[in-house]
């Protein structure tokens, strides 16, 4: 089944009751029927918040190996969990990985950009104080740098030193805690169909996919496990979203 795609620079609130929608999501709500409570929101952060600028694909081949890589890749449609698939190595050949792993991170830093409508989706829910907060499997240097680079605040923000990360859900239920909010009132945003999508999914949340090149239209997602709620192609949709499927109540 196809992702739900939203229309670039067209308001949902234009677009009414979409013919796509009805055929192909006949279970979502239309937007006049009475919307879910939207009480915060979790971003993921790399490929989400800020743009993509670590080479995951050259990552993972100086971790695994070239052959390892693609034997790995080919069976794992929705991506390579890398963290996980280095758990159970012997310490020394683990800690190699990890050094590979913080050496691409490390150039990433300082490159740090934040991606464009982020500043501005976090300000509207500002406006509406809605909750946000933050899970990424990136370390918390970058969480720290991020918060001192751009002056935004995501609270509870989850590096990967909090375990278990994505896509297990706890991180996301921790938060809901931490915000004394159910799963069922918070939508996760994310670039990742098997990190963001699939922790937000388990954990019971709503889910927006962030896909600005249109790469999980091919095929291969066609039958991935869990599917998002919605789908976009920048942060700019995602307030037109909020707004017509969603009652925002702090």
């Amino acid at each position: 089944m196809p992702l739900l795609l939203s229309k670039p620079f067209l308001s949902f609130f234009q677009l009414s009751k979409p013919r796509f929608f009805m055929s192909h999501f006949p279970n979502l709500p239309p937007i006049s029927s009475p919307r879910a409570r939207l009480r915060g929101v979790v971003f993921d952060m790399d490929g989400t918040l800020t743009v993509p600028v670590i080479d995951f694909a050259a990552m993972y081949r100086a971790v695994l190996g070239d052959d390892e890589y693609r034997r790995i890749k080919a069976q794992n449609p929705s991506g390579i969990d890398i963290l996980h698939h280095i758990e159970d190595w012997d310490p020394d050949k683990q800690r190699k990985a990890y050094d590979a792993i913080a050496d691409y991170e490390r150039r990433g830093l300082d490159r740090l950009q934040i991606m464009p409508g982020a500043a501005e989706l976090c300000g509207f829910l500002d406006s509406k104080k809605l909750r946000r907060g933050l899970i990424t499997r990136n370390v918390k240097m970058a969480v720290d740098l991020f918060h001192e680079r751009f002056g935004i605040t995501f609270s509870p923000a989850l590096s990967r030193e909090f375990r278990p990360y994505k896509p297990d859900p706890a991180p996301l239920l921790h938060i809901c805690s931490a915000w004394e909010v159910q799963p069922n009132e918070v939508i996760m945003i994310g670039d990742s169909l098997k990190d963001d999508v699939a922790c937000g999914k388990r954990a019971g949340a709503f889910t927006c996919l962030l896909d600005e090149t249109g790469r999980y239209d091919s095929p291969e997602y066609a039958n991935v496990e869990f599917k998002p709620d919605y789908k976009v192609s920048s942060l700019a949709e995602v307030l037109s979203i909020l707004e017509a499927y969603f009652e925002l109540a702090p």
